[in-house]
């Protein structure tokens, strides 16, 4: 017996579809549900490091927790991480095979498509139902030869497709129609339904459209999910929408939104903490007087380098640390904090080498080969545990990590600790999200009282309420027909 599989694809770009798929694990979980998430293709810079030792998006291995089991390679087969406005890396089955550009990776789409397929093929014969993330729009018909991300998956495999589409952002019954209207009709045929996403406001005033829109499109109307304010879910991509300022916050953090700025859900722990106002400094923004920067992660390391240069941080960087701040560098931030960048094989664009700010001594050079690690630890200072995971090209060497950050099981060390302590260096992504080394870190921050929390704790909490929205607001006796699924209460 082979796995039922539905597809949730998106009228727009963040419509809701990671957080419709991860709702919809947890509830499938929920009833005892052997259920696995799955995105074909996926374009995003936030990618998480799988059991199996690939690179996957970061929203499958969320929606991996939703469904009670760890993230694989093949919840998400083919990974594109943008290096610039024309072209990306290209991850298949979790390892990175080149960069393309966007009419190369067009071309390529036949060899992806096959990967997209065997994956699909080993879950369905694993699991009980597939849960299917589409990517974008359907409804973007420049891309509809070849298509692998929504429609051209879900025609190959025939299984059913539910629609979503925001509604905070105006213009619904728009794109829902709209959307329809630029499918082919067998395309049309297998939208099985529609959920509106993030509506807040009295639903009788809704009840009208809800009607005609049925009426005029014959296609049912799933439910209607509200505005869940608070949630805690890693980004699939998009930086956060809007800043939670926190007036009566102790400890003061900015962070560089970099051009190619990568994993920062790094700071999803940041962001939750009550006591801490986190500040992501955009374009022509002046960097903020605070306690700490942090330097995040970038998939163009040296173009983002020459930016940081560009908006004034160098000077500002200066300042802050004569004043006495202190500053961590994750990743690509840990290479700039060296002496240079250099990148003879044009790993991250064109070859060449980079003067770095010069905080830490140290240099890094990119490879060819990436570095996909699960670590644990301890800080080596004050002990306490660290968790995380690392993807990186850049193998940095010098003085300054005689000094590490941290002390990795298996006899690694990581990272460098300045002299003076003032400066962090680290490889480490998901630094913040241990209990223990947040805290550890907010008081060598300056935050000495700093409270605990567990980002982890916080994400399960925002699942399970997904999981209760859909189980309050949505058609669960449609979706256990999409599902074929049993019902167990009359």
């Amino acid at each position: 017996m082979t796995a039922r599989v539905l597809m949730v694809q998106g009228c727009t770009s963040d419509a809701g579809k990671s957080a419709l798929v991860t709702a919809l694990c947890r509830w499938a979980h929920r009833r005892d549900i052997s259920v696995a998430p799955f995105k074909p293709q996926n374009m995003a810079l936030n990618s998480a490091v799988t059991a199996d030792g690939g690179e996957i998006g970061r929203a499958q291995a969320v929606q991996a927790q939703a469904c009670g089991i760890e993230a694989k390679v093949d919840f998400n087969p083919v990974l594109l991480k943008p290096n610039s406005d024309i072209g990306a890396q290209v991850i298949v089955h979790g390892r990175a095979v080149a960069d393309m550009d966007a009419r190369d990776y067009h071309d390529y789409k036949r060899r992806a498509f096959d990967a997209v397929m065997a994956s699909h093929r080993r879950l369905v014969e694993t699991y009980d139902a597939v849960i299917v993330e589409g990517a974008g729009s359907p409804a973007e018909i420049n891309l509809r030869d070849r298509d692998i991300a929504n429609m051209g998956y879900a025609e190959a495999v025939d299984c059913p497709v539910i629609l979503v589409a925001d509604i905070d952002r105006g213009g619904v019954f728009a794109h829902l129609v709209g959307t329809l209207a630029l499918l082919s009709p067998s395309e049309r045929g297998r939208i099985a339904g529609f959920v509106i996403n993030r509506f807040r406001g009295d639903l009788a005033l809704l009840q009208p459209g809800l009607e005609w829109l049925e009426r005029e499109t014959g296609k049912p109307v799933l439910g209607v999910l509200p505005y869940l304010h608070g949630l805690y879910l890693e980004a699939e991509d998009a930086l956060p929408r809007d800043r939670r300022v926190k007036p009566d916050a102790l400890l003061r953090v900015a962070v560089p939104a970099l051009p190619r700025i990568s994993n920062h859900t790094d700071f999803d722990a940041l962001r939750a903490h009550p006591q801490v106002d986190l500040h992501l400094v955009g374009p022509g923004e002046t960097p903020p007087a605070c306690d700490l920067i942090v330097l995040p992660g970038s998939k163009s390391t040296r173009a983002d380098l020459a930016w940081l240069r560009e908006q004034g941080w160098d000077a500002a960087i200066a300042r802050h640390l004569r004043y006495g701040g202190k500053l961590i560098g994750i990743c690509g931030g840990l290479q700039m904090l060296g002496r240079a960048i250099h990148d003879p094989h044009g790993v991250e664009g064109e070859a060449g080498s980079s003067d770095g700010l010069g905080w830490l001594d140290l240099e890094t050079r990119f490879e060819l080969q990436k570095q996909l690690h699960r670590v644990r630890g301890h800080l080596s200072f004050g002990g306490a545990h660290v968790h995380g995971y690392e993807i990186h090209c850049g193998v940095s060497y010098g003085p300054a990590l005689a000094r590490p950050f941290a002390q990795l099981d298996g006899g690694r060390s990581d990272g460098a600790l300045s002299a003076d302590g003032q400066i962090i260096g680290t490889y480490l992504h998901g630094v913040f999200d241990d209990p223990q080394a947040l805290r550890a870190l907010l008081q060598w921050a300056g935050l000495h009282a700093a409270e605990c929390v567990d980002v982890r704790a916080l994400r399960e909490a925002s699942i399970e309420r997904l999981a209760d929205a859909v189980q309050e607001h949505l058609d669960t006796a449609a979706l256990e027909q999409l599902l074929g699924m049993v019902t167990c209460v009359p």
